[in-house]
C-alpha cells in the first residue's frame, strides 16, 4: 500500500509552511531517519526525517511551493515489494496540498504528520504504540507537545499512527479519558489565551483606493510577517497591559562590565587569540531580570484560565531582530548560569536566528523576555508581552544625565526601563516590587557575581 507523506506541524501553532527544498527526487529508495525535505515555518527552516522504508514513487508538491496546509499530502512513498507506478497514482486518499489556501489551525488537524518525526523504525510496544531502540516512544512531534503540556505519559498512550505511531488524535484520546498521566508535576501553560474576534478594518481594496494608481508596489506578506501580526493582535486584544517605569544608574556596571571583559581568559583558535567571552550591557541586563524573578517569585508567572503557573526558574527570552521580522530566542536557566555563559549563548542563538535556523523549543516558552532598542538611541518604549510570558522588560539607552546628589547636581549614565505586565498575573505593585528588583542588580552589579 502506498504511504503517504504529509506536511509536517513543526510546532502546536504551524498552520502552514513552505517547501523550501527537497533532499530527495523521484525512484530514490529512502529509510527511517533520512532526511528528506527542508520545511520553512514562520520563524526557522526545519529538517523533515522520513519514518517509514521506500521508495520515492511521487513528490505531490514541488520544492519552492509556499503557504502549503499542515497535514497535506507532499509525496508518496511505494512500500518495499510495491510497484512505484502503481503506487504514484495512489495516495490513501489523503488530500492534495493546497498552496497559497487558508490553512486549518494546526491544532485542529485531524492527526499529526508522519514525516516529521526523526526516529527509526521499531517494534510496536505492548499498548500499541512503536518505540525506538532506545526504548522512547514514537510520536509526533505535536502529540508529544501536547502530552508534555497535558501531563500525559506517552508510553502508557496506545499509537494508531503509521507502524503504532502515537499521533495528536491519540493523545487527545488519552486526555479525554483521563488516563495515561505522567507522574505528578506543574502543568506546563497551555499557551496562548484564545484570539478574539478581529476587530473590522479598512478593506484592501479600501485602503488602495486612497494612493494614486502606480505610486505604490504590494509585498505580499510571508508566514514570519502574518505570524507576527496575528499574535501581537491575540496579545493586546486579550491581556490587560500595566505599565511602570523607572531609571537605573549603570556607571557600576559599565565599569565592572570593562573589568570583566579585560580579565576574560584568551583561546586560541585558527583566527588567532580569541577572548572567552566579551560581555555586553544587554548580557548583564538578561541576568539581572533573571535574577528579579527569581527575587520577586510570584512575578515569575504565566497566566492560563485554569491556573495560574510558577515558574520554577527563569527562562528569559530575548527579542532579536531579524530580515522581515523578530524572534525570541530563550536563555534558560538564566537566574543559575554565569554571565559568560549567557553571553555565549545569546551570540549563538542570534547568529542561528538570523539564519533562521533555530529549533522551536530555543524560542518557544520561556517565563519573561527582554527587549533593547537602546543600541538605536531609544530613550523609552513599551513593548507588547508574548504569551505565555506575564511580563517583558523594554529596556532604552544608556546616557549621560544631570541626577541630583546629596543635594548637588551630578553627572551619570542612566538607563530608562519599562516593564509590562499582564495585570491578570502580575498587578502594579507586585510589577513594581519586580522592577525595584531588577534596579537593584543592576545598580549593584557586583550581586550578579554571587
Amino acid at each position: 500500500m502506498p504511504i503517504n507523506i504529509t506536511m509536517p506541524a513543526l510546532s502546536p501553532t504551524m498552520e502552514e509552511g513552505n517547501l523550501a527544498k527537497w533532499l530527495v527526487k523521484e525512484g530514490d529508495k529512502v529509510a527511517p531517519g533520512e532526511v528528506i525535505a527542508e520545511i520553512e515555518t514562520d520563524k526557522a527552516t526545519m529538517e523533515v526525517e522520513a519514518v517509514d522504508e521506500g521508495t520515492v514513487a511521487k513528490l505531490v508538491v514541488p520544492a519552492g511551493t509556499e503557504g502549503v496546509k499542515v497535514n497535506s499530502l507532499i509525496a508518496i512513498l511505494a512500500a518495499e515489494g510495491e510497484d512505484v507506478g502503481a503506487a504514484a497514482k495512489g495516495g490513501n486518499g489523503a488530500p492534495a496540498a493546497a498552496p497559497k489556501a487558508e490553512a486549518p489551525k494546526a491544532e485542529a488537524a485531524p492527526a499529526a504528520a508522519p514525516a516529521a518525526a526523526p526516529v527509526a523504525a521499531a517494534p510496536a510496544a505492548t499498548n500499541g504504540a512503536a518505540v525506538s531502540s532506545d526504548g522512547r516512544t514514537i510520536a509526533s512531534p505535536l502529540a508529544r507537545r501536547i502530552a508534555k503540556d497535558s501531563g500525559i505519559d506517552l508510553s502508557a498512550v496506545t499509537g494508531t499512527g503509521p507502524h503504532g505511531r502515537v499521533v495528536k488524535a491519540d493523545v487527545e484520546a488519552a486526555i479525554a479519558g483521563g488516563g495515561a498521566k505522567a507522574a505528578p508535576a506543574a502543568k506546563a501553560p497551555a499557551g496562548a489565551p484564545a484570539a478574539a474576534p478581529a476587530a473590522k478594518g479598512m478593506s484592501d481594496d479600501q485602503v488602495l483606493k486612497l494612493f494614486e494608481e502606480g505610486s505604490y508596489e504590494l509585498i505580499p506578506h510571508d508566514n514570519m510577517r502574518k505570524t507576527i501580526a496575528r499574535r501581537l493582535v491575540e496579545a493586546k486584544s486579550t491581556i490587560p497591559h500595566f505599565y511602570l517605569t523607572l531609571d537605573c544608574e549603570i556607571d557600576a556596571l559599565l565599569a565592572l562590565r570593562a573589568q570583566l571583559n579585560a580579565a576574560a581568559p584568551v583561546r586560541k583558535t585558527d583566527k588567532g587569540d580569541v577572548p572567552a567571552y566579551k560581555l555586553s550591557v544587554n548580557d548583564m541586563i538578561i541576568k539581572a531580570m533573571a535574577l528579579a524573578l527569581t527575587a520577586v517569585p510570584d512575578a515569575n508567572v504565566s497566566w492560563t484560565d485554569q491556573a495560574m503557573v510558577k515558574h520554577k526558574h527563569a527562562d528569559v527570552g530575548v527579542a532579536v531582530s531579524i530580515p522581515g521580522g523578530l524572534i525570541t530566542p530563550i536563555i534558560r536557566k538564566a537566574d543559575i548560569k554565569t554571565l559568560s555563559v549567557i553571553s555565549n549563548e545569546m551570540k549563538d542563538m542570534a547568529g542561528r536566528a538570523r539564519n533562521r535556523k533555530l529549533k522551536p523549543e530555543e524560542y518557544q516558552g520561556g517565563s519573561s523576555a527582554v527587549s533593547n532598542l537602546g543600541m538605536f538611541g531609544i530613550k523609552d518604549f513599551a513593548a507588547v508581552i508574548n504569551p505565555p510570558h506575564a511580563t517583558i522588560l523594554a529596556v532604552g539607552a544608556g546616557e549621560e544625565r544631570a541626577v541630583v546628589k546629596n543635594g548637588e547636581i551630578k553627572i551619570a549614565n542612566v538607563m530608562s526601563v519599562t516593564l509590562s505586565t499582564d495585570h491578570r498575573a502580575v498587578d502594579g505593585a507586585l510589577g513594581a516590587e519586580l522592577l525595584s528588583a531588577f534596579k537593584r542588580f543592576i545598580e549593584n552589579p557586583m550581586g550578579m557575581l554571587v
